[in-house]
């Protein structure tokens, strides 16, 4: 389902019965220095879910054997050996079609895009799989209007 036809009452369903979100794309810190890293995106998102409750699995091939934000980083969806309700997305649209796929076969209940991330084959796939999709939002900023009710700024640099 697009963002067109995605209402607030959904998105709330979908954060509020979620507990394992896989984030695709999560900045490496073997590649950056370490007070850079705190200012990347994915990172900051990362931190806020872990803050309220989430657990969030790293997917990032070149980060495989760290941890990142505490959590270990794996290769691909399929290495992750607990169900997952969301994969956030933070890679460019080009590859969310493969993302997609993967996310059905692990049984996602829910495809998340950030900002600027959008991709009809990969609406297509969850389509046609019954999971949930939604695109160019920010689950974080998406938490903060559902459930503190308040406008964010992206991104906050604490």
């Amino acid at each position: 389902m697009t963002n067109n036809n995605l209402n607030s009452e959904l998105m709330k369903k979908i954060l509020s019965s979620s507990k394992i979100v896989a984030m695709v794309g999560t900045s490496s810190e073997k590649k950056e220095i370490v007070t850079n890293i705190k200012r990347k995106p994915s990172i900051i998102v990362m931190k806020y879910l872990q803050e309220f409750g989430y657990k969030v699995i790293p997917v990032n091939p070149s980060a495989v054997g760290q941890k990142i934000n505490k959590e270990d980083a794996v290769e691909k969806l399929s290495d992750i050996i607990t169900p997952v309700d969301i994969v956030n997305v933070f890679r460019p649209s080009k590859y969310t079609p493969a993302i997609a796929e993967e996310a059905v076969k692990i049984g996602a209940k829910t495809l998340w895009l950030q900002y600027g991330i959008q991709n009809e084959e990969a609406e297509k796939i969850c389509k046609s799989a019954n999971i949930n999709y939604i695109d160019d939002k920010c689950i974080k900023q998406e938490y903060q209007k559902l459930f503190l009710k308040v406008n964010p700024v992206f991104p906050v640099l604490q």
